[in-house]
């Protein structure tokens, strides 16, 4: 996380009545809860396990065992059954 002086920022009105409650210290400004992103939407972790999840569940519909599955992909074959059997 990086760091952003807030009288670079904000308006000097802000900054002062900012400095009323703190100053001179690091201040957290948590995300708006309604504009928050999903774990691994922003590096796109969750869009690479969808993909690979969708490619687990086509092989198995095709014949693949969820050992073979579980080798190929370096996972338990109960962690394929939980991949498989979900939704």
């Amino acid at each position: 996380m990086r760091y952003i002086n807030a009288g670079d920022l904000l308006p000097e009105a802000l900054v002062r009545e900012l400095q009323r409650y703190v100053q001179g210290a690091c201040l957290y400004v948590p995300v708006d809860p309604t504009r928050r992103k999903g774990w691994g939407e922003r590096s796109g972790a969750r869009a690479m396990l969808d993909r690979r999840n969708e490619a687990i569940r086509r092989a198995f519909r095709q014949g693949a065992s969820l050992e073979e599955l579980g080798e190929a992909y370096h996972l338990s074959p109960s962690a394929i059954g939980k991949i498989v059997y979900w939704k």
